[in-house]
């Protein structure tokens, strides 16, 4: 599947494979300047100077990066953004610290990870029966396991 993308800056880097088999590709920051300061527990919004044409029955889902995220604590604000295949602005992270020490994000840096997946169309029809299930109304813990 291709995906086309438009770069808003000129400065702006392609997402790129970090290995032949990777399911997600890396969004690289795209600044005004060469750096950005997150405070602790602050969410900043990063953009990546790029706009994409995700095929209509896809989304792109925006993951953080595990190492950015294990190491550093950044992650998207929203822990999974999501870009409609109708959306054409600019691709943008909310970026959050979750440490009580401020991290910076260089120009370029990899901060997040883009997935294109499927997805259903649905019609919701209002019932006032469901079928009944094993489970049942069981939620959060039912099953005694924590």
């Amino acid at each position: 599947m291709k995906i086309l993308i438009k770069k808003l800056n000129p400065q702006a880097q392609m997402p790129a494979s970090g290995s032949a088999s990777a399911a997600g590709y890396d969004l690289y920051s795209c600044l005004d300047t060469e750096s950005l300061t997150i405070a602790g527990h602050e969410t900043v919004m990063v953009g990546t100077g790029l706009a994409a044409a995700i095929p209509e029955g896809y989304f792109g889902g925006i993951f953080a990066r595990s190492g950015l995220a294990a190491k550093q604590g950044l992650r998207p604000a929203n822990c999974v953004g999501v870009v409609d295949s109708d959306y054409r602005g600019e691709l943008k992270v909310a970026l959050h610290n979750d440490t009580d020490s401020e991290r910076k994000i260089e120009n370029g840096e990899r901060i997040a990870q883009l997935v294109v997946l499927p997805y259903l169309s649905l019609e919701f029809e209002e019932t006032q029966n469901l079928d009944e299930t094993e489970r049942g109304t069981g939620g959060f813990g039912h099953t005694g396991r924590v």
